[in-house]
C-alpha cells in the first residue's frame, strides 16, 4: 500500500490516500467475487452455499447498514463506492459462488522487508532501521527516500548520519523539504486515526477480514481507549498487533560487537512453535 502510495505521489494520512484505499479495494472485491461466481457457474457451489448472505443477495457492503441496526449506533464509515455491482450481484443471484470465503488481507512482516515492499496495508516503519530475527541482523532503508533526496541533492553521508541519529525521522532533519517530510512519515508519526480509516474503507468490501496492526509510541490507557473505540465506531471486525516503539535504537557510533548466538534447526523450530502457543508470531520462517 505504502509503495502504492509513493507512486500515486499521496500522503498516508491524506483524504486522497483514505479516498485510494476504499477505490482499490472496492475493485479487488468486484473481480474476486465475479470469479467466484464464475467458477461456481462452471463447477458449482460450495457445499453450504444454500441460505448463506450469498445466497440471500447480500454482498459484504451490505452488511455495514445491518451492523449499525443491529448496534443501535452509527457506523462511520461512507457508504457505497463508485462501480456497477449490478452485474455481479445478477451473476452471484444466477450462478451462486464457489467459495464461501473469498477475501483477506494478511501481514507479511518479513517477507516485505527481503522483498524491498512495506508491510501490506501499513505505513512504513521508519525510514532506516535494523530488523533482528533469528536469521540475523539487516538493515532496512526506505529506497523511496533516497531518490527524493537524491533529487534534492540532499543524500551525503551527513544526512545518513542525520537518519540514524534521529531513528529515521525527518521532522527535525534541518533542509528536508517540508513536502518530503509529510510524504515519509512513519508509522508513528501517521497515527493510528488515518491507520483505522484506511482499514474501515478496505472493510466493508471485504468478506472476512485484515490484519491491521496499530501503532502507539507510547501506550497509555486514555489513548488505548480513544483508539480502539474509534476502531470500533468505524466498523472494524478486527485489529492485530499492538506496536509500540523498541527501547534500542539504530546503532549510532561504532562499538563492539558480541557474537550472535547460533541456533540449531530444532532451536529454531521449538522458537516458532512457542510463539505461535502464545498468540505471537515467530518471523524466523517469514
Amino acid at each position: 500500500l505504502q509503495n502504492a502510495l509513493f507512486k500515486k505521489d499521496l500522503q498516508f494520512a491524506s483524504g486522497a490516500a483514505i479516498e485510494f484505499n476504499d477505490e482499490f479495494m472496492e475493485a479487488i472485491s468486484y473481480y474476486a467475487y465475479s470469479a467466484s461466481s464464475e467458477l461456481a457457474g462452471e463447477r458449482g457451489t460450495y457445499n453450504s452455499y444454500k441460505g448463506s448472505k450469498w445466497d440471500r443477495g447480500i454482498l459484504p457492503q451490505d452488511t455495514v447498514d445491518a451492523l449499525e441496526d443491529e448496534r443501535g449506533v452509527k457506523v462511520d464509515v461512507p457508504r457505497g463506492g463508485k462501480m456497477d455491482w449490478r452485474p455481479v450481484r445478477e451473476a452471484i443471484a444466477q450462478n451462486g459462488m464457489r467459495n464461501s470465503n473469498v477475501l483477506a488481507i494478511a501481514p507479511t512482516a518479513t517477507i516485505s522487508n527481503i522483498m524491498g515492499t512495506t508491510p501490506c496495508i501499513e505505513p512504513n516503519y521508519t525510514n532506516l532501521f535494523v530488523k533482528s530475527n533469528l536469521g540475523g541482523d539487516f538493515t532496512v532503508l526506505n529506497s523511496v527516500l533516497v531518490n527524493d533526496l537524491k533529487k534534492e541533492g540532499l543524500w551525503d553521508s551527513d544526512m545518513i548520519d542525520q537518519l540514524k541519529y534521529f531513528n529515521g525521522e525527518l521532522a527535525a532533519i534541518e533542509g528536508i523539504p517540508n513536502h518530503l517530510k509529510q510524504k515519509h512519515q512513519t508509522v508513528f508519526e501517521v497515527g493510528y486515526e488515518a491507520i483505522i480509516d484506511a482499514a474501515a474503507r478496505r472493510q466493508k468490501w471485504i468478506d472476512q477480514s485484515q490484519s491491521v496492526n496499530l501503532f502507539l509510541a507510547q501506550p497509555d490507557m486514555k489513548s488505548l481507549s480513544h483508539m480502539y473505540r474509534h476502531a470500533w465506531h468505524t466498523g472494524l471486525k478486527t485489529t492485530y498487533y499492538l506496536r509500540t516503539r523498541q527501547a534500542s535504537d539504530i546503532e549510532k557510533s561504532t562499538v563492539a560487537k558480541a557474537d550472535k548466538k547460533s541456533f540449531t534447526p530444532e532451536q529454531v523450530q521449538a522458537c516458532s512453535i512457542e510463539a505461535m502457543m502464545n498468540g505471537e508470531e515467530c518471523e524466523a520462517c517469514q
